[in-house]
């Protein structure tokens, strides 16, 4: 049976349909806003994994060029790997419904979000999470609660939900929020400088719109929504768990107040391996459900000693920062280099000067667009001591790189300012923790390192939650085990005046809006704290620019010239490249840009293409050499390609009885423009420049 449901969203038809396509997936759903349609359909794998000690969820959001009319570029004309796009919109799904499904769940789960059609004015990624949520709340999945996504942009202070693309362009903030009927689940997004409050209203205005899409999910589920499978029945553990209890509980309390993070991961996996071989032979192949007992008892200890003893694994309080150290201009022949060292957290990044031949070229539905900004992230296994294959750029380092590019966005000055493209790069080197915050503060001070004319320092700080019922800790400058085992990873990034980038990740059902404010304003202490501090390394950018960075002119010529200066096949500007060895390119409007990293030969390469496109003018004084001579007259090349007539009688105010007498072929000569007719033909004078004669006593 077809159900299709619509409310009015932002002044556009939202409907959500099922029972059309994809039916024997186990949910699916095709959530539409405007003409943009997204399709969603979840299949589960009928039995747990028996062997894995995680959640098996897959999320796959993929874009079909056919969605906006299009066919793919390349040789094979056919989608390929995901985009940087399509990864991130997946993880934005995958962080909305992880924490939604039973902690102990081990059926293998597929989500498969597919963009159908594309308006180009609404985006699709959270329609992503909506249709996500309808069909799993379609399916016999067991799922907790539904749950919706929208975006939340402001425009001159009235707020709007799911706005357009046009709408979000004008906007000083760009938020995600992911929540239940309840309360919030996801946030993800960037902003202009934006206050605490005034982001603590985004969030309420957003949740309060999720409600109304919530509403119209549970129509469709009601009508066409399976009876849930049941969760099996775990086997009883309580013998097992008592004896596991016993034998960890107080060591584990001494353990976990060891303030090193390998010594005490040793230590727990020593005692972790004590109590294995003690229990083997009473409770053979029960080695998954030990690890899984151990695991809960360190958790519980962890979270008791900062609930009731405000201590945290490492010995610090609650809002307590780690040790910082902070290195800048660490690599001799970087534009620009930082290393920022937050506890046993560590990044180094490092920002390279490119011109417009670097910019990266990205086609999406929406359209072909270019990015002169670019920020990457690298996270080797060796930062955390593990050895892992090499496999290419991971989802997370995807993720990790948006947000700290996305931090440092706001301060990045613009083109007609500085026309380069800009590249940093941040090498995480250790980490215990926030290691994405850690490249925003070391990416920050590698700019100002470069010399780039940013408007502002940029820091980031890690917010962690426990909360246990009423009993609430929030946490400033999380470690890796306080995010592995709290409910709550809150990152904020932004400057002295405002915040530029956020992101949330709960373990939990959610959390309110209050909860959320507390830890927007502890993350703002941080953020002062964290600027101070690297202020007192490098406080503005500097007054130059790398000695090893090109130094870019921009000049403008006219539209016309263009052909001129690029000449046949490029002839003219390679000749230009090859005498000087700058880097040029020329666009449609007539903006040349010309980079080197020597300023005299970006000069000469730019009075070159002047020369050649100037326009001779009436009265201007010019030098040019001679090159042809005919019997009335000299021809002068006064600008490159451009030549004037000196008649014979304008070479001296004396008589002259033949031209050679005065200049020769290639002879270089001082004249002055005297006249342009109707068809452009120039006059020139030579005598016009000599001083006048005296007058002669004979006359």
């Amino acid at each position: 049976m077809v159900v299709t449901k619509q409310i009015e969203f932002n002044g556009q038809p939202f409907i959500i349909e099922t029972g059309k396509l994809a039916k024997q997936a186990n949910g699916a759903a095709w959530v539409q806003l405007g003409n943009t349609v997204v399709l969603a359909a979840v299949v589960m794998d009928d039995k747990p994994a028996e062997d894995r000690d995680f959640f098996p969820l897959t999320v796959d959001y993929r874009e079909k060029a056919y969605a906006a009319g299009k066919i793919p570029g390349g040789f094979f004309k056919r989608e390929g790997k995901p985009s940087e796009n399509e990864i991130l919109s997946a993880r934005l799904i995958d962080r909305s419904i992880r924490p939604l499904f039973d902690k102990k769940f081990r059926n293998e789960i597929q989500m498969n979000v597919w963009v159908l059609s594309a308006d180009k004015v609404n985006d699709a990624d959270v329609l992503g999470i909506t249709a996500a949520s309808v069909a799993l709340g379609l399916s016999d999945i067991p799922f907790k609660s539904l749950i919706a996504g929208v975006r939340v942009a402001c425009l001159d202070g009235r707020l709007i939900a799911n706005p357009t693309f046009e709408e979000l362009e004008k906007s000083n903030i760009d938020l995600v929020i992911a929540a239940s009927d309840e309360s919030i689940i996801m946030v993800e997004g960037e902003a202009q400088e934006i206050s605490e409050e005034e982001m603590v209203r985004a969030l309420s205005f957003g949740h309060e719109e999720i409600r109304k899409i919530i509403a119209l999910q549970n129509q469709v589920v009601g009508e066409s929504g399976k009876v849930k499978k049941a969760m099996p029945e775990a086997e009883s553990q309580e013998e097992l768990q008592k004896e596991v209890i016993a034998l960890c509980s107080q060591e584990l309390e001494t353990l976990i107040r060891i303030p090193e993070k390998s010594e005490r991961r040793e230590g727990i996996q020593a005692l972790a391996e004590k109590i294995q071989t003690a229990l083997a032979e009473k409770y053979p192949e029960k080695e998954n459900a030990i690890k899984e007992i151990i695991h809960e008892t360190e958790k519980n200890a962890m979270r008791r000693m900062v609930l009731t003893e405000n201590k945290r694994l490492d010995g610090r309080n609650p809002d307590q920062i780690r040790d910082i150290s902070i290195e800048v201009g660490i690599l001799p022949r970087a534009h620009g280099s930082a290393l920022f060292t937050r506890g046993q957290t560590q990044a180094l990044a490092a920002t390279t000067l490119g011109t417009k031949i670097d910019e990266q070229r990205i086609e999406e539905l929406e359209g072909e667009f270019r990015k002169t900004y670019m920020l990457h992230y690298n996270f080797p296994s060796f930062s955390t001591g593990e050895v892992k294959p090499n496999r290419g750029v991971s989802r997370r380092e995807v993720g990790h790189g948006n947000l700290a590019e996305r931090a440092l966005k706001p301060v990045i000055p613009g083109d007609k300012v500085f026309p380069y493209t800009l590249r940093i790069v941040s090498d995480v080197l250790e980490s215990n923790g926030s290691s994405s915050m850690a490249t925003v503060c070391a990416g920050s001070l590698s700019l100002m390192d470069a010399g780039v004319p940013v408007k502002d320092a940029v820091a980031g700080i890690a917010m962690g939650l426990i909360k246990e019922g009423d009993r609430i800790a929030i946490l400033t400058d999380i470690l890796g085990d306080e995010d592995h085992l709290g409910d709550m990873d809150f990152k904020v990034a932004g400057t002295r005046n405002g915040i530029t980038a956020f992101q949330m990740d709960i373990k939990i059902t959610g959390i309110s809006t209050e909860i959320m404010r507390e830890a927007l304003n502890r993350a703002k202490k941080a953020r002062q704290f964290l600027l101070d501090k690297m202020a007192t390394v490098l406080a503005q950018p500097r007054p130059e620019l790398s000695r090893y960075a090109p130094r870019i002119l921009s000049i403008k010529i006219p539209v016309d010239s263009i052909g001129k200066v690029i000449g046949p096949g490029g002839k003219n500007i390679r000749e230009i490249i090859e005498r000087t060895g700058a880097a040029i390119d020329i666009s449609d409007d007539g903006t040349v840009i010309v980079a080197s990293v020597d300023p005299e030969a970006g000069e000469k390469a730019a009075g070159i293409i002047r020369d050649m496109t100037a326009e001779v003018e009436i009265g201007a004084v010019y030098s040019g050499r001679v090159k042809r001579i005919m019997k009335f007259g000299a021809f002068v090349e006064v600008l490159p390609g451009k030549e004037g007539l000196v008649h014979i009688s304008e070479l001296d105010h004396k008589r002259v009885g033949r031209v050679e007498d005065v200049v020769r072929i290639g002879d270089e000569v001082k004249v002055k423009v005297i006249k342009i007719d109707n068809e452009g033909r120039v006059d020139l004078s030579r005598k016009a420049l000599l001083p006048a004669p005296a007058n002669d006593k004979a006359e």
